[in-house]
């Protein structure tokens, strides 16, 4: 599913923006999957925040050197995850007409969408059928809406770095196809080798069940980055996803005001110190270290807080299904010993996952490029 799509490219760019960075993963994908090529890019403080474009011409600028440094094409998905995209299911009653289909999911999403239709841009996909007991037919649908003004600003960037975008994309979307066919890749807690946020996207009771009496368990997948996205899906198929603003990068910035750091000093701290070892046994400024713990552990507790919250509102809704395992990615799942205390906080089994197309790079690069990778897979 796409807000935007312009057609199709021989390889594309997913493109991934955070407050402190800007990641690309070119993929080519023919029979196999390949990654041909990559880059990461600090951004200047103030350009992009709480997953809104703040300056598009400094984000512009940075694009273009990302892109040329990296010898990048320039048709690019760019994935976005803030509060002014929503996501919602709708079940209608079943229309073989198409035309029809689009006229009555447009009046359906009014009562859904949490925002005025005519300032946005909407999309949706039909997710699965089913038909009650009288024999009806309904269909499922999930919508994906955007605000205009938001997504200009994002175009406006684009453009001022020289890109084509051939599709923009809910962020959740692109975690999940990058992650849920790597069940047999993923590594670290709960080992597998080799709001007001806004509200989720709701399951159909049928979509669990794989044949006759089998309900196939469901996935949390969380990317912890400067914010948290997080998503419930069943194989491919998204069930449910919310944007927590709580991230790494608020524990990065609790730990740079206290011991007055850079950012970039914060996050190096974050990743040196972890939750693993006795503090007394790492290198460094004492008060720094003890700062940097202090965070971390502040951090886990609240990121597991947002994760309990997630799981407890798609389980209260009606044919939700069992979420068996949680899998973490992004920049947070490589500062030592987050996830296992997000784990025990918990009390849910935990993997860290790492695509296989990635296994080639380092731990940081790898959980940094996730999102960009599923954002350039095909959808």
């Amino acid at each position: 599913m796409a807000l935007i799509t312009s057609g199709k490219s021989k390889t594309v760019v997913g493109l991934d923006i955070e407050a402190g960075s800007v990641a690309a993963t070119e993929v080519r994908a023919n029979g196999s999957v390949e990654v041909v090529g990559h880059g990461v890019l600090p951004l200047p403080s103030g350009v992009f925040r709480e997953g809104e474009v703040a300056d598009p011409e400094a984000l512009g600028a940075a694009l273009k050197e990302l892109f040329a440094e990296n010898k990048l094409s320039r048709s690019v998905r760019l994935g976005l995850a803030n509060q002014r995209v929503a996501v919602r299911s709708m079940r209608l009653p079943a229309i073989d007409d198409p035309a029809e289909l689009e006229t009555a999911i447009r009046f359906q999403a009014q009562d859904h969408i949490p925002m005025p239709l005519d300032q946005s841009v909407l999309d949706w996909q039909v997710v699965g059928h089913t038909q009650a007991d009288s024999g009806e037919r309904y269909v499922d649908v999930v919508a994906v809406a955007a605000r205009r003004d938001m997504l200009h600003q994002v175009m406006q960037a684009l453009n001022a770095g020289g890109l084509r975008p051939i599709g923009i994309d809910h962020a959740a979307f692109g975690m999940i196809r990058a992650l849920a066919r790597e069940e047999g890749s993923a590594v670290g807690a709960g080992q597998f080798v080799s709001a007001p946020s806004p509200e989720p996207v709701v399951p159909t009771p049928d979509a669990a069940v794989a044949g006759p009496g089998v309900i196939v368990p469901a996935r949390l997948y969380c990317n912890l980055g400067d914010v948290t996205n997080l998503a419930v899906a069943r194989g491919s198929s998204c069930l449910f996803t919310r944007i927590a603003a709580f991230g790494v990068e608020g524990i990065a910035q609790r730990l740079a005001e206290r011991r007055e750091l850079t950012l970039e000093h914060a996050r190096q701290w974050l990743t040196h110190v972890g939750l693993e070892r006795p503090v007394e046994e790492i290198d460094g400024d004492p008060e720094h270290v003890a700062a940097a713990r202090e965070c971390l552990t502040e951090g886990a507790t609240r990121l597991a807080d947002e994760l309990r919250l997630s799981l407890d509102y798609y389980g209260a809704q009606e044919g939700a299904v069992a979420v068996d395992r949680i899998v973490a990615s992004g920049p947070g799942a490589t500062i030592p010993g987050l996830v296992e205390q997000m784990q025990q906080g918990l009390g849910n089994p935990f993997a860290i996952a790492r695509p296989t197309a990635l296994a080639h790079l380092d731990d940081l690069a790898a959980a940094r490029l996730t999102l960009s990778y599923g954002l350039a897979l095909e959808q």
